[in-house]
């Protein structure tokens, strides 16, 4: 077994005994997540993340199987790492390398953990305009997350296979996400709202599935005079992993710009998708307060939009993963220091 296999097993092996663990401790009884559980839980989410990063920059060589120069110089030019290596002395170069993926990780983590942020403001629209019970929020985040995995697994390994064979994709992506960060920008917050009959979910599903009219407490089936219906429990589903997939097809070629890895964007990717649940609980009720993020969200998607269609140059320039890191993690910050400095009015 390669391996790229081996560590991606383990990997997963890591993701299922979280899943498992959250199944099991925080899903016993419906219940409303409090303040305190999601605090714990993002903070675990984190610390899992940051030990990730940790353990690639310590022993990142190993999901490539890296063990000499000719396979580093192999593998640094495929994934087009953005570092110069150092002729003759290998370990030196294996340093660099690993401290590299170790950031180019941490930058695609906190990308997608921003842009997640975006997916927390629809979600909350869905939840309300569905009249969704507090109690049943992490059971249906927790399946909808569940199947995001899935459909994040294939888009990340299906999209690095495309990109390996047809490069001006990346021009394609760059583009894509420019113009997205633009419709973003100049969007307004007030226009945005979910009509739960005439969502294009609910029309598809309405033709293919029996819908029962009423929530059946935690159930996501139910079966009336012999017949099995779905819920709007489980339509709710449907429309948040529908929601995802729109997502992914901003997130996922924002990472791309940031390292040509997949292993490193579905690790990336996923590890930010893990935190969604806890982050959606400890925003849900002052996530209006950070009226400025979606203008902050605005401007990250431009910059890695350029970044992807000016990557040429900036790499003549120097421009490393650490610089767009910083760019990043500014443009967010900033963001959130004008949200607080600077309040939405309320109106009358």
């Amino acid at each position: 077994m390669s391996n790229e296999l081996l560590f991606s097993a383990g990997f997963l092996g890591l993701i299922l005994i979280i899943l498992v663990l959250d199944l099991g401790l925080f899903s016993k009884k419906e219940h409303a997540v409090s303040l305190k559980q999601a605090g714990i839980m993002s903070a675990i989410m984190i610390t899992l993340a940051l030990g990730f990063y940790v353990f690639l920059r310590l022993e990142g060589h190993q999901l490539h199987g890296v063990h000499d120069m000719t396979r580093l110089i192999d593998v640094v030019q495929s994934h087009r790492h953005p570092i110069t290596l150092i002729p003759g002395d290998f370990e030196a170069s294996l340093d660099l390398y690993r401290k590299n993926l170790g950031i180019e990780f941490l930058t695609g983590y906190v990308v997608e953990y921003a842009l997640s942020i975006d997916n927390i403001f629809v979600i909350v629209l869905i939840f309300s305009a569905f009249s969704v019970e507090e109690k049943y929020y992490h059971r249906v985040l927790f399946w909808g997350i569940l199947g995001a995995i899935i459909m994040r697994f294939i888009f990340i390994f299906v999209g690095a296979a495309l990109i390996s064979r047809f490069e001006w994709i990346l021009l394609i992506f760059g583009a894509f996400l420019v113009f997205t960060g633009l419709k973003m920008f100049f969007s307004k917050d007030d226009d945005e709202k979910i009509d739960p009959e005439n969502h294009p979910v609910v029309k598809w599903a309405s033709k293919v599935f029996a819908i029962y009219p009423q929530y059946e407490g935690k159930n996501f089936f139910v079966r009336k005079n012999g017949k099995k219906m779905i819920t709007p429990l489980f339509l709710v589903l449907l429309i948040v992993e529908f929601t995802d997939l729109l997502f992914a097809v901003d997130s996922i070629p924002a990472i791309f710009a940031v390292t040509h890895d997949p292993f490193i964007v579905f690790f990336s990717n996923i590890f930010a998708i893990m935190g969604l649940r806890s982050l959606f609980f400890l925003l849900v009720n002052i996530i209006h307060r950070f009226h400025y993020l979606k203008t902050g969200l605005a401007v990250l998607l431009t910059f890695i939009g350029l970044k992807m269609l000016l990557h040429t140059w900036l790499d003549r320039w120097g421009f490393s993963t650490e610089h767009s890191l910083i760019v990043i993690v500014s443009i967010l910050g900033l963001s959130i220091l004008a949200s607080l400095a600077f309040p939405k009015k309320v109106k009358a």
